[in-house]
């Protein structure tokens, strides 16, 4: 009976560690950028998109198609980050608990 306590005791300073991190996730900033460093996205770790700097040389009209792919190109690339930085605090949180690898938290 004291094993359950101690898991539900464990179970609820995982949540409250889960909210504190998700918490610090939503401000927390990541920047990507494509065409060496001609187009950069700047967004938060939970993907809310924040601001888009775009070099004025690719303001041209023949550049349109060109500047379109820039832009998803840095945004995959801040969004990739994104994932990383939230894998790292998932891991750095949950680094005891033995849980398989690829499991989502939180569900």
């Amino acid at each position: 009976m004291r094993d359950i306590m101690g898991m539900m005791s464990k179970a609820k300073e995982l949540q409250s560690k889960m909210q504190a991190m998700q918490d610090e996730i939503a401000t927390l900033e990541v920047k990507g950028s494509a065409g060496a460093g001609l187009v950069t996205v700047t967004m938060t770790a939970k993907g809310d998109l924040r601001k888009i700097a775009i070099d004025p040389s690719l303001l041209k009209a023949d550049e349109g198609e060109i500047l379109e792919d820039l832009v998803i190109a840095a945004h995959a690339d801040a969004r990739g980050k994104a994932e990383k930085l939230m894998a790292d605090k998932m891991q750095s949180l949950t680094g005891g608990l033995g849980l398989p690898p690829g499991l989502k938290l939180p569900f």
